[in-house]
């Protein structure tokens, strides 16, 4: 899988990690959060998660 090397990404979990190295493939991702305001990292998340098969 290409890697975007503008994306760092160490959850090899996720489908789109790109597996030869700590990279996303995808070309852009979706960050989200959890409340309405985010004040520290735990309240946000990578929404273009998918669980790897």
């Amino acid at each position: 899988m290409k890697k975007n090397e503008s994306i760092a990404c160490e959850v090899t979990e996720c489908k789109h990690h790109s597996g030869q190295e700590n990279y996303c493939a995808l070309d852009k991702i979706q960050v989200t959060k959890h409340s309405g305001s985010a004040t520290t990292v735990e309240q946000t998340d990578c929404g273009s998660f998918s669980k790897k098969i």
